[in-house]
């Protein structure tokens, strides 16, 4: 027997790697939220110093970047591979567009310049009055960011689902082998 891959078939496989990367974004959003911020903004700016120390090694510019990159990656391809199937095109790509305008450029030009501000500049040329004020900033921006992020993985869900949905149809209409 023989197995084709149809395009439903690398549509769904680019689906679901592209709804497995953004659920893996979002928990990763969340565990910063409750978790790691919490301890970041705690005492400003002294946290700031003791958030640096523990992130020596690695933090999270060594995985948002390349994991939100092959997130575009793979969610491009699934767009493109389900480009025919309209129920499922609009979810996709409303994800992705949603994953490129919300998250990647509002962490380009509104976080990356605040994270300079408190971690790279700190004390040494700005006072703690601006600390305290771009901290907040950054906070009530990362709540944007985790809403974006939920409903980028929810987008992507609803758009796999409606995808496999397709696969199964199509699959039913083949002949038996």
């Amino acid at each position: 027997m023989r197995t084709v891959i149809t395009r439903e078939k690398l549509a769904f496989a680019f689906g679901m790697m592209y709804l497995w990367i953004v659920m893996i974004l979002l928990g990763a959003i969340v565990f910063e939220t409750f978790i790691v911020y919490p301890n970041i903004f705690h005492t400003v700016p002294e946290s700031f110093q003791t958030s640096m120390d523990f992130m020596a090694v690695a933090g999270p510019s060594d995985f948002f970047p390349p994991v939100g990159m092959l997130a575009v990656v793979t969610g491009i391809g699934a767009v493109s591979l389900s480009w025919r199937e309209k129920s499922v095109r609009y979810w996709l790509l409303a994800s992705v567009l949603l994953l490129i305008i919300a998250l990647f450029i509002l962490s380009v030009f509104f976080f990356w310049p605040r994270n300079t501000i408190m971690f790279e500049e700190g004390v040494a040329e700005h006072s703690v009055a601006v600390l305290k004020q771009t901290a907040w900033e950054f906070q009530m921006g990362h709540w944007i960011r985790l809403g974006t992020s939920i409903a980028t993985s929810a987008l992507a869900f609803i758009g796999v689902l409606k995808l496999y949905k397709r696969v199964i149809v199509s699959r039913r209409m083949e002949p038996p082998a």
